[in-house]
């Protein structure tokens, strides 16, 4: 197993998307980025005050699913181009980044914002960066999506997310 730490915007949503990829074992909601030492709260991460972003840990399978591959759907069920932005989300917490583990999963980053740039009509501001720290987000974030699909937040934010990747993705898909 290997992992990605990533972030785009809200993990609810991030974690949904990578949910339903093959070859995906477990999506954990947390975060990463930041300043401020010791494991911070939701609470603290929301008042912008940390620098931490809200990212999720996918632990995938690399014999089924490439780290190119976790990128790639990444870069395109997201907007990269937006600074601190996700939709109505706003924030440095919610900005895109990517943490790699070491040098050659940097490479691959750059190598795929690279190649997905000309799918933008806007620069790509996706932060990509070596990783310091990963802190888990508390138990009611683990699973959001799968545990309240009814709330408004997953049906007006999430959903759509989830329509691009099977439109996107179909073949790479769990559900298939």
């Amino acid at each position: 197993m290997q992992l990605a730490i990533i972030g785009g915007g809200c993990f609810w949503c991030t974690e949904a998307v990578f949910q339903e990829v093959k070859g995906v074992e477990k999506v954990m909601s947390g975060y990463s980025g930041g300043t401020v030492p010791g494991h911070p709260t939701y609470r603290e991460i929301c008042s912008g005050l940390t620098g931490h972003a809200e990212v999720v840990q996918v632990t995938f399978d690399a014999n089924v699913v490439s780290y190119k591959d976790i990128l790639i759907i990444f870069m395109t069920t997201h907007n990269p181009t937006t600074l601190n932005r996700q939709g109505a989300d706003k924030g440095t917490q919610y900005r895109s980044v990517i943490y790699c583990l070491n040098e050659a999963q940097k490479e691959i980053a750059e190598i795929v914002v690279k190649e997905v740039t000309p799918y933008y009509e806007d620069p790509i501001v996706t932060e990509i960066g070596l990783l310091s720290v990963f802190y888990e987000a508390e138990k009611e974030h683990q699973d959001y999506y799968k545990n309240n699909q009814t709330q408004r937040y997953c049906s007006f934010v999430i959903a759509p997310k989830l329509a691009k990747l099977r439109e996107l993705h179909k073949y790479k898909l769990k559900q298939n």
